[in-house]
């Protein structure tokens, strides 16, 4: 995996460059969005690791319709790099060093039930308030974490859940 972010970085990085050069992070990120996904399906990807592919049949595989040519000429030399099967890595960073620039923070709230409207918008206040940068929210549901939610922000992680709670009382208890 380290490997595969290691390749991936300068990728990410001049894909960056070339949308704020252009003013177009949107489009870029929903492109490159497009791309990681029909790129990471199991079915696309052994074909990109065939060498009988010719690139530019890769390149239209990849591209969205609406891609610019800016961004089809990024694909291709990503062909030419034998580099396509590390588009999911590359939309990652990409999306991470958007967020910077955009001084937002991406969050996902993990909870044991949907969120109300209300209790979601305390969240990302308290997020704000915490990072003091809009944060971009996202929610997911997992009934295992019994009640409570787990909030991924990056390199923190809080959780609040009744599963975690229980899991950190039994190793307390274990010691």
């Amino acid at each position: 995996m380290s490997q595969a972010l290691t390749l991936a970085r300068p990728y990410a990085r001049a894909a960056f460059a070339i949308a704020r050069e252009e003013g177009k992070f949107a489009p870029w990120s929903e492109a490159l969005a497009f791309s990681a996904r029909v790129a990471a399906d199991p079915r696309v990807s052994a074909l990109l690791s065939n060498p009988e592919l010719a690139r530019g049949d890769a390149v239209a595989l990849l591209a969205p319709e609406a891609a610019g040519e800016t961004y089809g000429r990024f694909l291709t030399l990503l062909a030419e790099s034998h580099r396509l099967q590390q588009l999911p890595e590359i939309a990652g960073l990409f999306d991470q060093l958007r967020a910077e620039a955009e001084n937002v923070v991406k969050a996902t709230v993990t909870s044991a039930a949907a969120l109300s409207a209300d209790e979601l918008e305390k969240i990302k206040l308290a997020l704000r308030r915490r990072f003091g940068r809009d944060v971009d929210v996202s929610t997911a549901v997992d009934a295992s974490l019994i009640g409570g939610a787990v909030i991924d922000a990056g390199d923190v992680v809080i959780d609040g859940s009744l599963k975690g709670k229980l899991s950190r009382l039994q190793t307390a208890l274990a010691n």
